[in-house]
């Protein structure tokens, strides 16, 4: 006899509280219905506030649905076995003051194993994270992808049928991300499945299955292949030839056939609403799950030229005089070095890209030159002004969108913008005028009086940003802006960073997406605290052609930071 698929959902739907009084209830899914068999991996994918961690959270057992069934392992999801369900939330749910040890023990606990009965399987979760010899380490004080290591131990210790991974890659650089994927597939279990929740459609593509979930209702549910092929016969690229790279992404992005479009090594690559090629130079190209993914959620509309760089003034400053200039900075932490003799400089108008991998210096680099953290050695400038006896002057003059949200999750978006506005000397008539023209410039109309920690991911990223450019200064940080939210977001993200740059102002920007670090003028790779390699986004490439032949940037990525690694171990 056929063993029962490990989840079954049959027309389910969930409604929430509308967030005001008086306002409707919100429909969070609508009909969803879909099966996955034992052995099997489904990738769950969609939109911002598509309905995916709803999803995730009624099959844990924790949120029933209003209408429909749900069976998990066989039986119905009100009576589940909890011992064979893993369910590693959005965020990791690990508890920041306690060790690894203690997080995973507790979590052993709580699934009704004594770790003292299974030294086994611990020591077997420690191998497989490469968290042996990090047992006493506190994990608020590990690297992001370390951290997701351990809380998808954590979910796993009781090695479950089934596993339910909530955004597991979410903030993690690219050799992390294939580690992570491989230890799930490690921790698995002969039968068991896994749903695996991401807004990253590289990850998708390794799964068995892909469900595409939109305003709550299913819009895709099959192979990875099938999503892709929805943008078939309408995904065209050509030689990039002199143009700037952002320059040539932007001026298509505008165009009311083009659906979506990026930079792909040396070619352009766009996804057109109808299968006519953008122009004669054109080639047919193969799409991915990018592609049917931003095909499969087109509504139409054209983005528009960004009304949130048009309130910035253009700026002609002298390019041989750096916006933003790093000298030899160092940071030390008692015996540990964070950032050793890191240098460059970014331009007025340019674009610089900080990549590493985790926990290699990125964001402490960014906080040195922000003015938040004090250099062990060197300095740096920020609009002509040196940090070390100028530091004031030198944040008024920056705008700053830091990796974690810092703004205050119990006031409204209004009351948060007004707080940004005042501390960068808004006042009266001109801070309204600026907190008007965010808003309208990034969807917030609808949100203005919800609390900022109430929303939906993408619109807490929109929000900060926002924040962050209320004063349109001459310099913006931006600390991976685009973590944790999906392609379009991204996308138009992007839109903004390069129409601010285009009018003068110096961006020097961290992501661990390596399409969108294509946009970037010049990047510096770091890793284990230490500069390895800078240049354009072809030179990094060119640099590790040698090693892999003719790589994307990803490639190159990994390629460099193995490379550096293993020259670090000799």
């Amino acid at each position: 006899m056929a063993e029962a698929p490990h989840l079954r959902f049959e027309g389910v739907t969930k409604r929430f509280k509308g967030p005001r009084r008086r306002s409707p209830p919100v429909l969070a899914l609508d009909g969803v219905s879909f099966t996955l068999p034992p052995g099997r991996t489904l990738g769950l994918v969609g939109p911002d506030a598509a309905g995916k961690t709803t999803l995730m959270r009624i099959m844990a057992g924790l949120v029933e649905p209003d209408e429909g069934t749900v069976e998990v392992l066989g039986d119905p999801v009100a009576q589940i076995d909890r011992s064979q369900v893993g369910y590693m939330p959005q965020g990791g749910g690990l508890y920041a003051e306690l060790s690894v040890r203690q997080n995973l023990e507790l979590y052993a606990r709580l699934r009704g194993i004594e770790p003292e009965e299974s030294p086994e399987r611990i020591a077997q979760l420690y191998r497989l994270t490469g968290l042996a010899g990090f047992e006493n380490r506190p994990s608020g004080q590990l690297s992001g992808g370390m951290r997701q290591k351990l809380a998808m131990a954590c979910a796993v210790v009781a090695a479950p049928r089934l596993m339910l991974l909530d955004e597991p890659s979410v903030g993690v650089d690219p050799v992390s991300r294939r580690e992570i994927w491989q230890l799930a597939q490690e921790l698995a279990g002969a039968g068991s499945s896994i749903v695996w929740t991401t807004s990253i459609l590289d990850d998708a593509e390794r799964c068995d299955e892909l469900l595409l979930l939109h305003e709550g209702k299913v819009h895709y549910a099959g192979p990875p292949g099938g999503l892709a092929q929805r943008a078939a016969g309408r995904t065209y690229s050509r030689a990039l030839g002199t143009a700037r790279p952002r320059d040539a992404v932007q001026a298509l992005l505008e165009q009311p056939e083009i659906v979506t479009a990026g930079i792909a090594g040396d070619r352009v690559h766009a996804v057109t609403r109808a299968a006519v090629p953008p122009g004669p130079d054109w080639q047919v190209a193969k799409p991915d799950a990018d592609d049917g993914f931003a095909v499969s959620l087109d509504t139409g509309v054209v983005l528009p030229p960004s009304a949130l760089a048009a309130a910035f003034p253009v700026r002609s400053a002298d390019p041989a005089v750096p916006a933003i200039a790093a000298i030899g900075l160092s940071r030390r932490y008692g015996s540990f070095t964070a950032v050793q003799d890191i240098s460059f400089s970014v331009s007025p108008g340019e674009i610089f890209g900080l990549l590493g991998p985790n926990g290699a210096g990125k964001s402490t680099t960014f906080r040195m030159l922000c003015g938040l953290l004090a250099p062990s050695g060197g300095r740096g400038t920020v609009a002509g002004r040196d940090l070390t006896v100028a530091r004031a002057q030198a944040r008024e003059a920056l705008g700053y969108m830091p990796q974690k949200f810092s703004l205050y999750g119990d006031l409204t978006v209004a009351a948060n913008l007004k707080f940004v506005a005042g501390a960068y000397g808004l006042s009266g008539s001109r801070a309204a005028e600026a907190i008007e023209r965010v808003v309208g410039a990034l969807g917030l109309e609808g949100y203005f009086a919800s609390a900022a920690g109430a929303l939906p991911l993408g619109t807490r990223q929109r929000l900060a940003l926002g924040a962050a450019v209320l004063h349109t200064p001459p310099v913006l940080f931006l600390d991976e802006p685009t973590s944790g939210v999906d392609p379009l977001i991204r996308r138009e993200f992007w839109h903004h960073i390069n129409a601010i740059a285009a009018r003068g102002t110096a961006v020097l920007v961290t992501t661990h997406f390596m399409n969108e670090a294509e946009n970037c003028d010049r990047l510096m790779l770091i890793n284990q605290s230490e500069a390895i390699a800078q240049g354009t986004p072809a030179e990094l490439r060119r640099l590790a052609r040698g090693m892999a032949g003719e790589p994307t940037l990803e490639e190159a990525f990994i390629t460099l930071i193995r490379s550096q690694r293993e020259e670090a171990a000799a």
